[in-house]
């Protein structure tokens, strides 16, 4: 019997900038017992594998910069600071909650 010891849930999205389909990791985890063991660079694998069947121009991700070994396991896998234009610097993720007026 297999058990599940990962996930990547992840969107497609689209990027206006290149006209094409992306495809954002918004949760990636592996059990504690399972890491270190290339769980999640296999789930990084097939969800790139997955995003060029579909096409895809790119993959995206959030993480939390004190999050030391997520941001180790992604740049290991090719992600980095997300940068459009190499002279107006990188990107800064921006969020505002919305608060329903019940």
């Amino acid at each position: 019997m297999s058990v599940p010891v990962g996930a990547a849930v992840c969107f497609i999205g689209f990027s206006t900038f290149a006209a094409k389909p992306l495809v954002n990791i918004h949760d990636c985890i592996v059990l504690p017992e399972y890491r270190g063991k290339s769980v999640g660079r296999r789930l990084l694998e097939a969800v790139e594998a997955k995003a060029r069947e579909l096409g895809c121009c790119k993959l995206t991700l959030e993480v939390m910069d004190k999050n030391y070994r997520a941001v180790r396991a992604y740049e290991a896998a090719g992600f980095s600071p997300y940068t459009l234009q190499a002279e107006a610097g990188t990107a800064i993720f921006m969020s505002k909650a919305l608060h329903s007026a019940n």
